[in-house]
């Protein structure tokens, strides 16, 4: 072997990462943005903070509009599926498939705020999702989120201003309610003393956990909302069994 080229795989050989032979891949997030209806401007944070979150976790994280990713060989490479504000019928029958077949599998799933905004021709995603969107007052307001744990507050509650949605069904007795939103503090809400807005659940053999914030770009740099997401991440992904 010639002298240089000898000398070229040796420093790349010294450059480069080796895995264990018996060491464990790191799980992989796959975020997806895609919007067919509403695209809320703050996608390209939420999409970068969900990112950063996931690599700050020890996870490997991809992000991706293109639906012809939810295939059952690509899906295959991924622990968790997040949604970030996507909107309407985003994933064709086969793409819906794909997605059920990776949860069936034991695949976890995140959605962030307007996830709840998407699939209504899909029944099976709105009950992953736990319930769908219905309305929301106008603009941004603020309010109080109390985390909360097995039906009784847990921690201290915390300021929030952002877009409050209205469900079109309160999930609690379906799903584990981890935070509620205080409606005596804005305008139009629709849902009453019990307002859920985070929660997860066990959910056709995988898990799925959804918070209703992240309307702005701003929030995700709220300190108390990053916390709720990495929980809601280390939750769908099997690293907690608290979301």
């Amino acid at each position: 072997m010639p002298r240089l080229l000898s000398t070229l795989l040796a420093l790349c050989a010294m450059s480069l990462p080796v895995m264990p032979a018996n060491a464990t891949p790191p799980d992989r997030v796959l975020v997806f943005s895609r919007t067919v209806g509403f695209r809320h401007e703050s996608i390209p944070v939420a999409v970068r903070t969900l990112v950063q979150l996931a690599e700050s976790m020890g996870l490997v994280a991809d992000a991706t509009e293109d639906a012809s990713a939810f295939t059952p060989e690509n899906l295959a490479r991924y622990r968790v599926v997040i949604f970030a504000s996507t909107t309407g019928n985003v994933l064709d029958a086969t793409q819906q498939r794909a997605m059920e077949a990776f949860v069936r599998g034991g695949g976890g799933f995140v959605g962030v705020h307007a996830a709840a905004d998407t699939g209504y021709d899909w029944p099976w995603y709105g009950a992953l999702v736990g319930a769908y969107f219905q309305d929301h007052p106008p603009g941004l307001q603020h309010s109080r989120v109390q985390p909360e744990r097995d039906g009784v507050a847990a921690g201290a509650a915390w300021p929030v201003h952002d877009e409050f949605y209205n469900y079109d069904r309160n999930p609690r007795g379906r799903v584990q309610v981890i935070a509620t939103l205080d409606e005596r503090l804005y305008e139009g809400g629709r849902m009453g003393a019990d307002h859920p807005i985070a929660w997860h659940h066990a959910y056709d053999g995988g898990r799925a956990w959804y918070t209703g914030l992240g309307h702005t770009a701003a929030i995700f740099a709220q300190p108390e909302f990053l916390a709720q997401l990495r929980r809601g991440l280390a939750y769908a992904s099997g690293r907690a069994d608290a979301g």
